[in-house]
């Protein structure tokens, strides 16, 4: 069963980018470790959040290439790990001013995100469960016009849920009045 691919691929291929982008851009994102974890340093936080980024991109890049039920499980579990971390961030409130997801400097944390990161690890959970073991290729040759529109598709999604994450969180940011800040 296939039905939810599109949006496991979606899954993993946030994965890469934003593992990807931390790698090189760890700062905001070590930065909101350090405010939800104040026993860590900036500098530990820092090491830490490249550490775990390059290994968010392995696990995107890979679960892409042969999606398998472990790929699957290990995605829908760092969705779970997104969900937690991005609702205690908002629970938290106050001083977090990013979550730095995508290496990106001024990002809130919304409910919209948490939303998103749920139905990621759902679609994930789904993909796993289906059992499904083949290289991308394969996969894909059992789709209409051998998975090209579903590839198109799936990348428009994952834009559109880079948008909602980082661009819309900003945009209803910067139309708040000063004192509801």
């Amino acid at each position: 069963m296939t039905a939810f691919l599109g949006v496991y691929l979606v899954a993993c291929g946030l994965l890469a980018v934003a593992g990807t982008l931390k790698v090189f851009r760890p700062s905001d994102n070590a930065l909101a470790v350090a405010k939800l974890w104040p026993s860590v340093s900036l500098r530990q936080a820092r090491f830490a959040v490249r550490m775990l980024a390059g290994l968010e991109a392995a696990l995107g890049v890979a679960a892409i290439a042969y999606p398998d039920p472990v790929a699957a499980a290990a995605v829908a579990a760092s969705y779970v790990g997104f969900v937690g971390v991005v609702s205690y961030a908002r629970a938290r409130g106050g001083p977090l001013a990013t979550c730095g997801c995508f290496g990106t400097p001024d990002t809130p944390p919304t409910v919209l995100h948490a939303l998103i990161d749920a139905v990621l690890a759902f679609a994930s959970a789904a993909y796993a469960a289906a059992g499904t073991r083949a290289w991308l290729p394969v996969v894909l040759s059992h789709q209409y016009f051998k998975g090209v529109p579903l590839l198109v598709a799936a990348a428009l999604c994952g834009w559109l849920a880079f948008l909602a994450m980082v661009r819309l969180p900003r945009l209803q940011a910067a139309q708040l009045p000063v004192a509801a800040r």
